[in-house]
């Protein structure tokens, strides 16, 4: 997911001899002066932030950025009107937003990442402070006339400037700024409201440390890998389960042969934050509510929607209503196949699958079907080979290089920092740092957070990006280097999509450039690069196995786990659309007696579309999602798996399948450098050359249509 989405990356040294890898790394890191005169000459500024260390210094920073902006934003209403002018007065609003964006990436970052429960703190509350700036600028009636006053000129623009000019009135329209000033100010208190509320749910879910205890005996089928692994092996020899930390319960939950074992594991999943953010929750969709009532819409869905490429809640209702009809069938003959499967497993002529039996019996059928052991699949992605080699492939179709970089500065001794640069000109890119093994307190899923924003400087240099993808891969451990599971292959694939979405932009405005797309897009580009995991050939340019630096994944293995897939992406989807149903449920009423029982109206949504959860528990209470960002937004994740399908065919058709350069380096013009300067159909459109079609996403998922 990125952070706004899904994200990720990685590194630890791997027992492999390095001369048998595919790498494109150097011996020793270079250092971050050594691009100064490349920078200079491509006239951009390739830096790092200062990073706070201390609660003096968030403090600090926080207020001076927020003093920058002001001043910058007064000199903008201080214009007469005869001065005014597009770069003085609409231009100059973005670049006078920059200083307090940048901080709060930044913080932000800080506040997931931290090794110290002090400063994660402390920079949520510097996070919170922001927010509410952000919201009490947006209401400042003064900029507003400024802007506005300017904008009825009709000042003759195009390109950029008029995509970023119709973007700033449009935001203001959606802010209420013609509303009457009793309606704006009840407005203004309720969008600082929903910002302490959601920062607060999502904390809780982060801070969240649900510990399950088993014996050696109750989970049995899970690997000795695992089982061995300091993480979850106390010295008293029990094992605990962090059921808040995602590769730790996909283990248990796709290997442990006892139900008792993953039924506990799933309650525990499923409830871990139940009873604090059950009612924050509510809060939320009652303040959500509300806002969307006091500017004219119908419910949240409709205004948080409106802005994407569905347009309003009932479009993306219907196209999630579609793909769950459709999918019916499909779905039915796969629980089918699970429950034959338990029923001989157990014994037992009427067992059922449940909530908590999916990934077992998923990855039951892929071993016994089709004979292929995920688990065992592990030895050809040695994290390191892994990364080096995905490395080499993005930077022959996309034609850049990534090299690392020390960094000045480390919040974990095992972070890596990247220097990604155009191959032909050398003109730098991005910067893109790795924080890839869980932590306590860290963020507990896959994300790309934004460090420093891309945006053209009032002095006319251009700030070249700087990123973080924050991810949870399995960690080193008992000897052995950090193995990745093909599914971890793909999420890595994925995030590191975020990160070129972010850093090969060329948008002039910070507000336009990278993932600032609409959000039922953003996902389409990473999405995407998961089929290069798919590709035979691609994925013999690195996955061998670490233990000989040679054997390769034999082609009919391959060929499996697509038969794999396509036996079980009724399933997947289904779940994806539970998820995504359950949230425009909620979001496309205003009803407050729903908002009141939201565990059992969602709860139910999941039972009616997917599987039952367990009995007392409440997924809703956890779904970060939910907390801000995807809210009345999770239906983007298969809208953006159908244009990413459509996508993906044009690198299949092309002569040289997912290593076509001329292919790739068009998906890097028309997707990944326009960001939102133009209309995102426009940007498809260039790269498709052709109109969007459905059917290939339709025979993804195995419905020909």
């Amino acid at each position: 997911m990125l952070q706004i989405s899904r994200a990720g990356a990685i590194l630890v040294a791997g027992l492999l001899g390095l001369a048998s890898m595919p790498t494109t790394t150097s011996a020793s890191p270079k250092q971050l002066s050594d691009y100064q005169s490349a920078a200079q000459k491509a006239n951009v500024v390739f830096k790092l932030p200062l990073w706070e260390k201390t609660p003096a210094q968030l403090q600090a920073t926080m207020e001076t950025v927020m003093s920058i902006a002001d001043q910058r934003l007064n000199a903008i209403i201080a214009l007469k009107p005869e001065q005014r002018t597009f770069t003085n007065t609409i231009t100059a609003l973005d670049k006078a937003y920059l200083p307090v964006s940048a901080a709060a990436e930044r913080i932000d970052v800080i506040q997931e990442t931290s090794p110290s429960k002090e400063m994660r703190e402390i920079a949520a509350a510097a996070t919170r402070r922001l927010e509410t700036w952000f919201v009490d600028t947006s209401f400042r009636r003064d900029l507003y006339k400024a802007v506005k006053d300017f904008a009825d000129t009709h000042p003759e623009v195009s390109g950029e400037d008029a995509m970023y000019l119709k973007t700033v009135l449009r935001d203001y329209r959606r802010n209420g700024m013609d509303l009457p000033k009793e309606k704006r100010d009840r407005l203004q208190l309720l969008k600082n409201r929903l910002n302490d509320l959601q920062l607060q749910f999502k904390r809780n879910i982060s801070d969240a440390k649900p510990m399950v205890e088993f014996t050696r005996e109750e989970l049995e089928g899970v690997s000795e890998d695992f089982l061995n692994n300091k993480e979850v092996l106390g010295k008293d020899g029990k094992y605990r389960i962090n059921a808040n930390v995602t590769w730790q319960i996909l283990e248990v939950m796709r290997n442990a042969k006892r139900e008792e074992t993953r039924k506990r594991l799933s309650i525990a999943r499923t409830s871990r934050v139940l009873k604090k953010n059950t009612p924050l929750f509510v809060k939320i969709l009652k303040t959500r509510a509300e806002i969307a009532t006091l500017l004219g819409y119908k419910n949240w869905a409709d205004y948080r929607i409106e802005t994407k490429m569905a347009k309003n809640g009932q479009t993306a209702w219907d196209f999630l209503q579609e793909l769950n009809t459709g999918l019916e069938p499909k779905f039915k003959q796969e629980l089918a196949t699970f429950t034959q499967l338990k029923a001989k497993d157990t014994g037992n002529p009427d067992a059922k699958i449940h909530y908590w039996d999916i990934g077992y019996y998923k990855n039951q059928l892929t071993k016994t079907r089709y004979q292929v052991d995920k688990d065992k699949l592990k030895v050809y992605f040695e994290l390191e080979h892994t990364l080096n080699g995905m490395f080499s492939i993005f930077e022959e179709i996309f034609n850049i290089r990534i090299e690392p970089v020390e960094a000045p500065y480390k919040w974990v001794d095992d972070l890596r920092l990247y220097a990604i640069s155009d191959a032909n000109s050398g003109a730098p890119l991005g910067l893109l740092y790795m924080d890839m093994f869980p932590r306590e307190g860290k963020y507990n899923h896959f994300a790309q957070f934004g460090v420093t924003p891309p945006a053209r400087l009032p002095n006319g240099k251009y700030q070249r990006p700087v990123a973080a993808l924050v991810c949870n891969f399995p960690p080193p451990g008992n000897g052995k280097p950090s193995l990745l599971t093909y599914d971890d292959t793909q999420t890595l694939f994925h995030e590191f999509g975020h990160a070129l979405h972010t850093i090969l932009t060329q948008v002039d405005y910070m507000e336009l450039s990278g993932t600032s797309v609409p959000r039922d897009f953003v996902e389409a580009p990473s999405q995407m690069l998961e089929n290069w995991v798919r590709d035979k050939k691609v994925l013999d340019r690195f996955a061998v196995d670490y233990r000989d630096g040679k054997t390769k994944i034999p082609a009919d293995v391959l060929n499996k786990l697509e038969e794999v897939r396509l036996a079980t992406v009724g399933t997947y989807y289904r779940g994806q659309l539970a998820y995504g149903l359950l949230d425009l449920t909620i979001h496309m009423t205003t009803d407050p007696k729903i908002f009141d029982n939201v565990v059992d109206v969602t709860n139910k949504v999941i039972g009616e579309v997917y599987l039952p959860v367990p009995e007392g528990s409440g997924l809703i209470a956890s779904f970060g999602h939910l907390g801000g960002g995807y809210d009345a937004g999770y239906y983007g994740y298969a809208w953006a798996d159908a244009i990413a399908a459509d996508m993906a065919s044009v690198f299949r058709k092309a002569p040289n399948g997912f290593m076509d350069k001329p292919t790739g380096m068009r998906l890097r013009k028309e997707i990944y450098a326009v960001g939102s300067s133009r209309e995102i159909e426009d940007s498809i459109r260039a790269f498709l050359q052709r109109e969007r079609s459905l059917e290939p996403f339709f025979e993804f998922i195995g419905l020909k249509k």
